[in-house]
């Protein structure tokens, strides 16, 4: 199962939580928070291969990358402040809308017709 959803996450470039969370959940039926810290951990070991490889081949905009990497720096702390005071349903929630958007960005972009 991780080897489909490894090569699943590298076909589409989406990132391998994004497909991580579902298959723990759904399949493994791990609980909420120990599937939410499982995937942040894989997807960190993992993602330092592909970020080698992007900034290898100078396909990395450092600006835009360096306000991530703060913003989620600081961001990441209080995030999991107010993760361990909700309820596991209201995760479930979060969740399921963040993947229901990235999924209808994803329509809304492959069917938008560029006029030049």
């Amino acid at each position: 199962m991780a080897f489909l959803v490894g090569m699943a996450a590298g076909i589409v470039g989406a990132g391998g939580a994004f497909l991580l969370v579902p298959v723990m959940l759904v399949v493994l039926k791990l609980p909420m928070r120990v599937t939410i810290a499982s995937s942040l951990a894989i997807t960190f070991i993992s993602s330092i291969g592909s970020a080698a490889g992007k900034i290898a081949t100078h396909q990395v905009l450092w600006l835009p990358s360096l306000v991530v990497i703060i913003a989620s720096l600081v961001a990441s702390p209080l995030g999991v402040k107010t993760s361990k005071k909700l309820d596991t349903r209201v995760l479930r929630w979060i969740l399921a809308i963040l993947i229901m958007a990235t999924a209808i960005k994803i329509w809304i972009d492959l069917f938008h017709v560029h006029v030049v």
